[in-house]
């Protein structure tokens, strides 16, 4: 008699979750193709659809809505279960994370890197993106964002990595349009506007002495990404926002020149963080211990 396996339960809850065939293959490292069997196989089983299925999209049914209710839960406690025997093992598997851009550059020196030297059974996967997510729902095992940013009900690591915003331009801007005093003189000036991951423009924000300023800047381009906005600020167009550790190099090597300083003040501490669970792996154990060293270290 056929009994539903593991496969086929992560199968039905990776395509609820990413409603998606081919993103929850890609999470699930397998082909499409197999993973269609086994949601298949399952509602063959059950002699229900899980999921109404167009060229276009995927979304659960009613019972597919029931039984990831009452199924998600067991299989949490499955995994949990399946971690607690791992946690006593040498660190292995696939380590899931979830961080913007920035702070992942931040952190791949000294910190994954070397983190996949010392420990080669484990496999971590790094997810980038803007917009903030559950990271439990999503499948991560940890996050990484600002302090401030950090959910309430999460166990927060600070990195000793203190996140600010940077105003600059290049020189050669500059002795064409002179530098700006204050953030309302940014009005006056070629500014390259900031899209954010819900597609909404980006406000400039600056405080100083407790003032806060916000500008909605105007300027020749429109960029979602920083490194396309660093090469054009690089080559003249105008003025860029950025979060400092994206132009520190270039502020440095005086490609770039930081401006309004005093009215970017620190943000807050760079943060990993993850749910509290009785039993994490020893692979999530190795990392955090890990990040605690790396963050005593640069406090010393």
């Amino acid at each position: 008699m056929y009994r539903p396996g593991l496969q086929e339960l992560e199968a039905v809850i990776a395509v609820a979750r990413a409603q998606s065939f081919r993103s929850a293959a890609l999470t699930l490292e397998m082909s499409t193709t197999a993973l269609s069997n086994a949601v298949g196989k399952l509602e063959k089983h059950l002699g229900v659809r899980l999921f109404n299925r167009t060229t276009r999209s995927v979304s659960l049914t009613d019972a597919g809505r029931v039984f990831i209710q009452l199924a998600g839960p067991a299989l949490s406690d499955l995994q949990s279960a399946m971690d607690a025997v791992r946690s006593q093992q040498t660190p292995s598997g696939v380590l899931r994370i979830n961080s913007f851009a920035a702070g992942a550059r931040e952190i791949m020196s000294p910190l994954l890197l070397e983190f996949v030297r010392r420990y080669p059974d484990v496999h971590v996967d790094v997810v980038t993106e803007g917009r903030l997510v559950d990271i439990v729902a999503d499948g991560f095992d940890l996050g990484l964002r600002r302090g401030d940013l950090v959910p309430a009900d999460m166990i927060a690591l600070p990195l000793g990595r203190v996140q600010r915003h940077a105003v600059v331009a290049s020189p050669g801007y500059l002795k064409a349009h002179g530098k700006p005093q204050t953030p309302s003189d940014l009005y006056a000036h070629q500014c390259l506007r900031i899209r954010l991951p819900n597609g909404a423009l980006f406000r400039w924000h600056f405080e100083k002495a407790g003032q806060l300023v916000q500008i909605d800047v105007k300027g020749p381009l429109t960029l979602d990404e920083a490194s396309l906005a660093r090469a054009a600020v690089l080559d003249g167009v105008g003025i860029g926002f950025f979060l400092e550790q994206d132009v520190r190099p270039d502020i440095e090597a005086k490609r770039l020149t930081r401006l309004l300083q005093d009215w970017t003040p620190p943000l807050g501490d760079l943060c990993l963080y993850y749910p509290s669970r009785r039993n994490p792996s020893a692979a999530l154990k190795a990392f955090v211990e890990m990040a605690r060293q790396v963050s005593k270290r640069r406090k010393s």
